[in-house]
């Protein structure tokens, strides 16, 4: 694709002075260690004033910007640490006569984007800026590309890589030349650390669970399909591992977890990625009580562990996880935004509602699906604090037990914040037959279109059957945490390769050229 898009100047350029380079017996691309034993930010934080000797130090990076000054010159290096001035001396880099490699090599062949291995001592300049005085520069890699560096001209930025598209596409550009970035991956890395130390503190173990599967349980949602071509049978991309978890509680774990990769072939938008990252945990002797007080204060440790508070900021909102949550009924999140009461109420009457209130509904849609509508539109996003909404109606939640007081509801919770579903758990229903005729009003809802409704899965009502102790569940989407942790408003941003629509190129018809 590369070969067949026309280059731009700078393109051309820095290939001829590839070129140069092997002929001047200069390999762009050296096969052998550089051996790095200094960071940039492990450097500023160590100096001191007036140390003797200076310390030496072998530092590699990109170049990202160069002030060529004759005889002397300074650059900028950015590793993956951070970013330090460099002094560069002709007469230090080439103390000899042959002053090559300074006034062609560096001064000429050498181009920001560039990767360098620098080796020299640590000084702070008049200007006391702490720098490295570069005895000798060794060229690691050749950058074909010039990067997207922002200049300033008369008060206006250009060059900018701020597009959304192209820095979700070019991950690897936006990581480089946009501050930051970097920081939300970080922070990305160290929930889920968080989040592990606290499970295995508890004493629960991690596990893996299959990604393609016979039968896409564990969740409503259109999954993804594919073919076996050994066993000439369908596959399916992993919905959610709820399922295979529960099979371990039958096998005598008390305490299992996972981080999954899940795939739902569904719309995207800001806050959904068809390839998404799921955590599930599943404890036996436990119920959604239990399951609501360890999940907050597993949130409120996050917080502090990632940002040294328990509050973050997410556009215009402050929301606070310091723990303890407040617990809202479904029945009355409804009645409280809308006046309309759901309990007692006919499908019939909840499609009437529907109605009248403007929300759209399918046919196919049962009394669950119908509920699930009217609190996703007038009640869902009026919750910015973090919120447990529990006690849903049974229709809503096929593999929930039923509600102890009340067995027209479950005993279920979904934790709202900054008016979105973040975690969704339950006292897990173990009972084979319960579940299984659950299962059947699921084939049911199939059967009148509803392509999201749950498939029997006989061999998991097999396990129940052999007996599951009373357990909790509860599952979190990674991406969302992510999202509320950092204070980023789409999910593309705590993605690294959010899914895109494919590159075309398109022809320019005013010029003949293609572009990507």
């Amino acid at each position: 694709m590369t070969d067949q898009v026309k280059k731009t100047e700078q393109e051309e350029v820095r290939r001829r002075s590839l070129q140069t380079l092997r002929e001047m017996g200069i390999e762009p691309y050296p096969a052998s260690e550089y051996p790095v034993d200094a960071y940039t930010k492990e450097i500023k934080e160590n100096f001191k004033d007036g140390e003797e000797p200076l310390r030496e130090v072998r530092i590699a990076g990109r170049i990202m910007s160069r002030r060529i000054m004759g005889k002397a010159s300074f650059m900028e290096l950015q590793d993956s640490e951070g970013r330090i001035q460099v002094y560069v001396s002709r007469d230090d880099l080439c103390p000899g006569e042959d002053k090559e490699f300074y006034n062609v090599v560096f001064k000429k062949l050498l181009d920001i984007g560039d990767f360098i291995g620098v080796e020299g001592f640590v000084f702070r300049t008049q200007m006391g800026e702490i720098t490295v005085h570069a005895r000798k520069i060794t060229l690691l890699s050749k950058s074909l590309r010039p990067l997207p560096i922002v200049k300033m001209k008369d008060g206006q930025a250009y060059d900018a890589f701020t597009d959304p598209e192209q820095r979700y596409r070019r991950r690897y550009v936006d990581l480089v030349v946009n501050k930051g970035i970097k920081e939300i991956f970080e922070k990305r890395t160290k929930i889920f650390n968080s989040m592990r130390e606290y499970f295995n503190s508890h004493g629960y173990m991690e596990v893996e669970t299959p990604i393609l599967q016979a039968i896409p349980g564990g969740a409503s949602a259109r999954p993804f399909i594919t073919h076996h071509n050994a066993l000439d049978i369908p596959l399916y991309m992993r919905i959610a591992d709820e399922l295979y978890l529960k099979r371990l509680i039958v096998g005598g774990f008390d305490g299992v977890y996972e981080f999954s990769k899940n795939f739902r072939n569904e719309g995207m938008d800001r806050t959904h990625n068809p390839e998404f990252t799921c955590m599930e945990i599943y404890v036996a002797y436990k119920d959604y009580n239990w399951m609501m007080s360890f999940t907050e204060r597993m949130l409120e440790k996050i917080c502090l562990d990632v940002n040294g508070t328990t509050e973050v900021q997410v556009g215009d909102h402050t929301i606070s996880f310091k723990a303890p949550f407040p617990r809202v009924t479904m029945r009355q999140a409804i009645l409280d935004k809308t006046g309309f009461d759901i309990d007692g109420k006919s499908e019939q009457e909840l499609r009437d509602y529907c109605k009248s209130a403007g929300i759209e509904v399918a046919p196919s849609m049962g009394k669950g699906k119908l509920i699930d509508e009217i609190f996703g539109e007038k009640c869902e996003g009026s919750y910015i604090q973090p919120t447990f909404i529990i006690d849903y109606p049974i229709e809503m939640s096929p593999l929930t037990k039923r509600h102890r007081d009340n067995p027209e509801l479950t005993e279920r919770f979904e934790l709202m914040v900054n008016g979105k579903e973040l975690a969704n758990a339950y006292s897990e229903l173990n009972d084979p037959i319960d579940q299984y005729e659950r299962f059947v009003e699921q084939m049911r809802l199939a059967d009148k279109g509803d392509d999201e409704a749950m498939i029997i899965d006989h061999d998991f009502i097999r396990a129940l059957e052999y007996g599951m102790p009373p357990t909790s569940g509860m599952g979190i989407g990674m991406d969302r945490l992510t999202m509320l942790m950092t204070g980023q408003e789409a999910i593309q941003e705590v993605l690294f390769f959010p899914q895109m629509r494919p590159e075309v190129k398109v022809k320019k018809a005013e010029d003949g050229d293609a572009e990507e």
